[in-house]
């Protein structure tokens, strides 16, 4: 082999490599995009949840003990929530600094919390079926019940989204490129989101 064929051949695996990392590179930036959006999706569905549960305790539907809960159980969720959220829309926010790495352990666990006070109002048939018995408690019982359940699905395509994240970046050869950069591990959100039986879409 020439000097000149030797010098072509180089070029050559030296462009396919460089190829291979810009593609997987890219692969990674597409997925962690992909786990961010997922993230704001769910956090999108948990709010509209706390809302309607809030409206659910304001309503005067409940009786007065399992409205005070639903309410201090849900502003429970509300002052986490702005508690991580960034002081101005234009700074750097601290919800980028877990936006790889799911929700914070406290907002988890004040959701989880939610679920569980909801749960116990709405588990009896009865309760339900008073409820939707008037038109605004009809109402009421079918916009939580629709925010619940996208809440789970926006959960489970986060979830997915990490898993996919992760997988991409488990093989040694991306772990010594540093193709991720300094990106955070990617994390599940973990959580409680059960609902009531009592509570479904029909």
């Amino acid at each position: 082999m020439s000097w000149s064929e030797a010098a072509l051949l180089a070029v050559v695996v030296l462009g396919l490599a460089l190829w291979f990392v810009w593609v997987s590179a890219s692969r990674l930036d597409r997925l962690h995009h992909k786990v961010v959006a997922s993230r704001l999706a769910l956090q999108a569905q948990l709010d509209r949840r706390v809302r309607t549960s809030l409206d659910l305790a304001a309503s005067g539907l409940l009786d007065p003990a399992s409205s005070v809960l639903v309410a201090d159980a849900s502003f429970a969720v509300t002052e986490t929530a702005e508690r991580t959220a960034p002081a101005r829309p234009d700074e750097p926010s601290s919800s980028e600094a877990f936006a790889l790495t799911g929700l914070p352990a406290d907002r988890e666990g004040a959701e989880s919390e939610l679920s569980v006070t909801l749960r116990s109002v709405l588990d009896d048939p009865e309760t339900v079926a008073g409820l939707r018995a008037s038109a605004p408690g009809a109402e009421l019982v079918g916009d939580l019940g629709a925010a619940w359940y996208r809440a789970q699905l926006a959960r489970r395509f986060h979830n997915e989204a990490v898993a996919q994240a992760q997988r991409a970046r488990r093989p040694r050869r991306v772990r010594w490129l540093r193709l991720a950069g300094r990106a955070p591990w990617p994390q599940t959100v973990e959580l409680d989101d059960q609902m009531p039986d009592g509570i479904d879409l029909s």
